[in-house]
């Protein structure tokens, strides 16, 4: 499968798709003015360190990309340290309780039985339209209380988000980056004056929701803002369903590359969950992610200072040797597999329990619909181009 990387046009610069190894685990990259961690035991090391490596890193941006995220921090998970993110995600845990999830799969799995019914009238489906991308959406969609018929605007103001294949500098401000970044930023504030619409309608009109669960919550005595409780609710939708499409196209597609796996899963579905999780590690959906030095610090034999930005290559430590034997050997296998996929520590990933049950599902009631079930040769399947994810965007498959 590794050498394929090229063929399907994967991003050059996930070089650890291709079986190559970095020099060092840790390096200095001065094109972009950030360290780059490619180890597992550092990438662990910095997940479990938030007070060293925090997750604010637009206080170490330039103006022009701090003028742009201006309103980015503001009930942003993804960018708050404690004790504010243990605060604002305690509101939210609720939701994701294993019994909550758990009482989700009847749901799921009537939804991944409609979405494939209009498939199988056609012979033939693109996993991503008409199964992976719709199904995890209005399970979080329902959830927060926005309909789901409005998919089609998520995943166009999405699909603009993730278009810039190039590498992010924070010393080279080029025309192509400045455009890149200029798009992204419109096409988010389309996606949070959406969700602003629907919040201000909460506070007029409650419903049982997580929306209207945000806009009434308080946090030490005093409401959210209209801000936060907006930034809340777009992170949810994001990552509540961006990781469960690119997990649920490289499961199939890693199966596919795999027929002895793909068999063995077929014959006894009680090995899915490990060719998921194997999944993760072997294609993690989101490669990277990024950190913010607040002091001096040793990581993997190098001295980094203080308020330096570090883009963290999960990818590729779900790669490394040291921790993973046969790294780009796809083993579903594995026991025991200890990516760092859906990350560690403080910001593992609120909604890993609700992926991991949409994955199964889904995947299960797939492969028992369609026996036949295989990628076309006729149309290779097409990937996210940003280097910051690794997923399918388009993956043809015949049904019989």
């Amino acid at each position: 499968m590794t050498n394929v990387a090229d063929t399907w046009g994967i991003n050059p610069q996930q070089f650890w798709l291709r079986g190559q190894r970095p020099e060092r685990p840790v390096a200095f990259d001065p094109a972009t003015g950030m360290w780059n961690v490619y180890g597992y035991p550092e990438t662990v090391h910095i997940l479990g360190n938030p007070a060293t490596f925090s997750s604010d890193t637009l206080r170490v941006m330039p103006e022009s990309i701090v003028r742009r995220g201006k309103d980015l921090r503001e009930g942003n998970l993804v960018q708050m340290d404690e004790p504010d993110h243990r605060k604002l995600r305690r509101l939210v845990s609720e939701a994701f309780t294993p019994k909550v999830v758990a009482d989700l799969e009847p749901r799921i799995a009537a939804l991944t039985h409609e979405l494939l019914d209009v498939a199988a009238q056609r012979g033939r489906m693109e996993l991503v339209a008409d199964l992976a991308y719709p199904l995890p959406v209005i399970v979080i969609a329902e959830l927060l209380g926005v309909p789901s018929s409005d998919r089609h605007l998520f995943k166009q103001w999405v699909d603009k988000m993730l278009e810039y294949s190039g590498q992010f500098s924070l010393v080279k401000q080029s025309a192509e980056q400045d455009r890149a970044m200029d798009v992204a930023f419109e096409q988010r504030q389309h996606l949070l004056d959406y969700l602003e619409g629907h919040a201000k309608e909460r506070l007029q009109r409650p419903r049982e929701d997580l929306l209207t669960k945000l806009v009434q919550a308080e946090v030490d005595g005093e409401r959210l803002t209209t801000t936060e409780v907006v930034n809340f609710a777009n992170i949810l939708l994001l990552a509540g369903h961006i990781t469960t499409t690119m997990l649920l196209g490289n499961t199939v597609l890693c199966l596919d590359a795999h027929p002895e796996h793909m068999a063995r899963v077929r014959a006894d579905r009680r090995t899915l969950p490990g060719a998921i999780e194997e999944s993760l590690r072997f294609l993690s959906p989101f490669a990277a992610i990024g950190r913010a030095t607040t002091v001096e610090t040793e990581l993997g034999g190098e001295r980094i200072p203080a308020d330096k930005v570090l883009m963290v290559w999960i990818a590729a430590a779900n790669r490394d040797e040291r921790q993973f034997a046969r790294p780009d050997e796809f083993d579903p296998t594995r026991d025991p597999n200890p990516h760092v996929a859906f990350g560690r520590g403080i910001h593992f990933c609120l909604g890993a329990p609700l992926a991991r049950l949409e994955g199964r599902v889904a995947l299960d009631i797939l492969l028992d619909r369609f026996p036949e079930l295989r990628t076309d040769p006729d149309e290779p399947p097409q990937f996210i181009p940003s280097p910051n994810m690794t997923g399918v965007r388009k993956l043809p498959l015949l049904l019989a």
